[in-house]
């Protein structure tokens, strides 16, 4: 792809980083920018600055958040025996958009998986065992994506809460072996939730 500008060609690299963005749809956002008045691209981008640098994450939870903890985390309103364990960020955000879960959520920061370099230690494990321990918490879900990293995960961490009182379930297999929370419908991601098992029978089928 062949550049008239210099200053053109850097945008374009720096937009074709971005995950799904190739170079085309990175070109056409940058000529797009180029069209605006400046000032709405000089908002824009201050926007995006301003979010990465002043972004925190929930000193609870892991949930992303303007504040030390998060809305759902200091909401008297949520469920606060409960957690529901996901992976990342956007498996909180799939979630809440099912409007079925008025509980609190832990994010692991990833599942264990060796091959990519990902084991228990550089997750949030340990966060996770401390806020049942230490919190009035009677039921875990554990709303991993059904593959063999996230079985591994629950099976690991069920294994950590084996001696605890903690009812321990995980959500129903709605959503198909291989499949990912974050594009599985509403509908079927909120009946996966409400018809949750336990984490045994689960492990045994």
């Amino acid at each position: 792809m062949q550049f008239s500008s210099q200053l053109l060609e850097n945008a374009v690299n720096e937009f074709a980083k971005l995950p799904g963005i190739g170079k085309k749809t990175a070109l056409r956002l940058v000529l797009h920018l180029v069209k605006q008045d400046e000032t709405l691209v000089a908002h824009f981008s201050n926007t995006i600055a301003k979010m990465r640098n002043e972004i925190k994450f929930c000193n609870r939870c892991y949930n992303i958040s303007d504040t030390v903890t998060c809305n759902i985390c200091s909401n008297p309103m949520r469920q606060q025996n409960t957690i529901c364990v996901v992976e990342n960020i956007r498996d909180v955000i799939a979630i809440e958009n099912t409007q079925q879960f008025s509980g609190l959520y832990h994010v692991l920061g990833g599942v264990i998986s060796p091959l990519d370099g990902l084991g228990p230690e550089q997750l949030t494990i340990e966060a996770l065992v401390n806020r049942i321990q230490n919190e009035a918490i009677e039921e875990v879900i554990f709303a991993l994506n059904p593959n063999i990293q996230g079985d591994t995960t629950i099976y690991y961490i069920g294994r950590m809460l084996k001696e605890t009182n903690v009812k321990i379930t995980t959500i129903a297999r709605g959503i198909a072996f291989g499949g990912e929370l974050e594009f599985a419908d509403e509908m079927t991601l909120a009946k996966s939730i409400s018809n949750r098992i336990t984490v045994d029978h689960y492990i045994s089928n």
